[in-house]
């Protein structure tokens, strides 16, 4: 399937911020970002090898030679301010990584990113610290740019498209041999016709007893009638994530199980229904938890209620408990409560959400209730 034609993904003035925000806030002139995520915000560059140094009054990308002319082409497109230096090895990548820091007074790397080994060789390397901070170029990247909401919104519908092609193969289960396996390679298959680069995660698929694990990856267990069927699947996009969950009920089911489902469904339309800029994440987990936690399942209910996602399939914010900092209009998070019984089987439900002012617009469109009843009458 063609593509639309996608705003570009321009980066001017975020080199400029990062270098405001490190100046204010650790009184730093140079950052070292190491992240593939971070240098591809701030520069463009999607390559697999490079460093970016950025500074107030240029920055710095070190790349190796398979990379130069992408490299030059994309930080070009992307509008970035950025110089490129090509360093051919590892050891002429810290060479040349040293040099452009050494008139640099305070300089500050990624923690989350660069290994204690590469730090302890920059400093050697230096003869000076290298101060480590967090969050600083994913504070940025947690509202979205039209340019980066429009992928996010074609691959949550390549997404969607490609579940919608799978419900036939969930309807012949119930009278033909199909496992986790081929329901996943379907639909990683059809996100891929439906203009997908790829998916966004190890697709999930679990049925049965599987359905109990959050994370299971599939195997050649067997779609049954009286399962519930997880499916935890996103598409990928320039880059750009894409994420959504729907369970569906095959055949007659236990009446715990349909409990579950009945709850989940619930407490995530009670999720959703709460989001908007401004309002607490653990606030919106609080709602969801308590609604689980009232029917009975509060301790079956194990992972955290949702996450922001963009460049990364997980990243800020985190709607938990412990996340005090206000949703910001522009983030695109998820909401996904689930229950899940070893020995029985697990129910989750997850949207896309990109948050307003006064609410949030939905980005997955995939059927939830409606889809699940229709799916046991059918068959």
């Amino acid at each position: 399937m063609p593509r639309p034609i996608f705003l570009p993904l321009r980066v001017e003035g975020r080199l400029n911020a990062i270098a405001q925000i490190i100046g204010d806030m650790h009184s730093a002139s140079a950052m070292v970002v190491s992240s593939s995520e971070n240098i591809r915000y701030l520069s463009g560059f999607t390559g697999s090898a490079g460093v970016l140094i950025c500074r107030k009054d240029d920055s710095v990308l070190v790349t190796d030679g398979r990379y130069t002319e992408q490299a030059t082409a994309q930080v070009r497109d992307s509008g970035a301010d950025v110089r490129i230096v090509e360093a051919r090895a590892a050891a002429a990548t810290l060479e040349a990584v040293s040099e452009l820091l050494m008139d640099n007074s305070l300089c500050v790397c990624e923690a989350s990113d660069l290994s204690v080994d590469a730090h302890a060789r920059y400093v050697a390397a230096l003869g000076k610290a290298l101060l480590p901070v967090t969050g600083v170029v994913e504070e940025l990247r947690r509202s979205k740019s039209e340019a980066e909401v429009e992928r996010i919104a074609f691959a949550a519908e390549a997404a969607d498209k490609a579940l919608a092609d799978v419900r036939d193969v969930l309807v012949r289960s119930m009278s033909e041999p199909i496992t986790e396996r081929d329901v996943r390679d379907e639909l990683e298959y059809r996100m891929r016709r439906h203009g997908a680069d790829g998916p966004s995660y190890e697709t999930i698929v679990a049925t049965g007893h599987n359905a109990a694990k959050p994370h299971h990856r599939p195997t050649d267990q067997l779609l049954r009638e009286g399962d519930s069927v997880v499916i935890d699947v996103g598409g990928l996009v320039d880059g750009y994530h894409s994420d959504m969950t729907r369970t569906y009920l095959l055949g007659s089911v236990d009446p715990v199980l349909q409990t579950m489902f009945d709850v989940v469904s619930e407490s995530q339309s009670r999720g959703v229904a709460a989001v908007r800029a401004g309002v607490l994440p653990s606030e919106i987990d609080r709602i969801c938890r308590e609604w689980i936690t009232e029917a009975g399942f509060g301790p079956e209910f194990v992972h955290g209620t949702g996450h922001g996602v963009g460049l990364q399939i997980h990243e800020s914010p985190w709607l938990r408990a412990q996340s005090i900092e206000p949703l910001r209009e522009g983030e695109v998070v998820t909401v996904e409560p689930g229950v899940y019984r070893v020995g029985l089987g697990g129910v989750r439900i997850e949207d896309l959400l990109l948050v307003r002012a006064a609410g949030s617009t939905t980005l997955t469109h995939t059927p939830k209730d409606s889809l699940c009843l229709q799916s046991r009458q059918t068959i």
